[in-house]
């Protein structure tokens, strides 16, 4: 099992930035082999893919809608997946999902552990 938290959510106004955190705990001996994605979901609609990563970091994956102002990193050793959300717009505004799996990017939702999430309220 992994458990993942979410943080550093927040109220920002467009234009500004934020970083999310994902950190990882049970058997995370092994975390590095995991990929790890980004999701959002906003009220009234349905979850979305946003970023992912690959098990070690070599590859990396965004939805066209946040390319070059969203970047995904990881660092193994602190088991812990980032979000830095640059130029953040009001439709980015959304509670963001970390999810694991083993295997390959997926921008579907065939991930086997989630987070339960941190808001992102971007005001215009």
């Amino acid at each position: 099992q992994v458990q993942l938290v979410e943080s550093g959510g927040g109220l920002v106004q467009s234009g500004d930035s934020l970083r999310l955190s994902c950190a990882a705990s049970g058997r995370t001996f092994s975390f590095s082999r995991y990929t790890v994605g980004w999701f959002r979901q906003a009220p009234g609609k349905e979850r979305e893919f946003v970023a992912a990563i690959s098990s070690f970091g070599a590859r990396t994956w965004y939805a066209d809608s946040v390319k070059g102002r969203f970047d995904i990193s990881r660092d193994n050793a602190k088991n812990t997946i980032y979000l830095q959300m640059n130029t953040l717009k009001p439709e980015d505004t959304a509670n963001y999902y970390c999810a694991a799996r083993v295997g390959g990017i997926a921008v579907t939702d065939e991930y086997d552990y989630w987070g339960q999430g941190t808001q992102v309220t971007v005001s215009s």
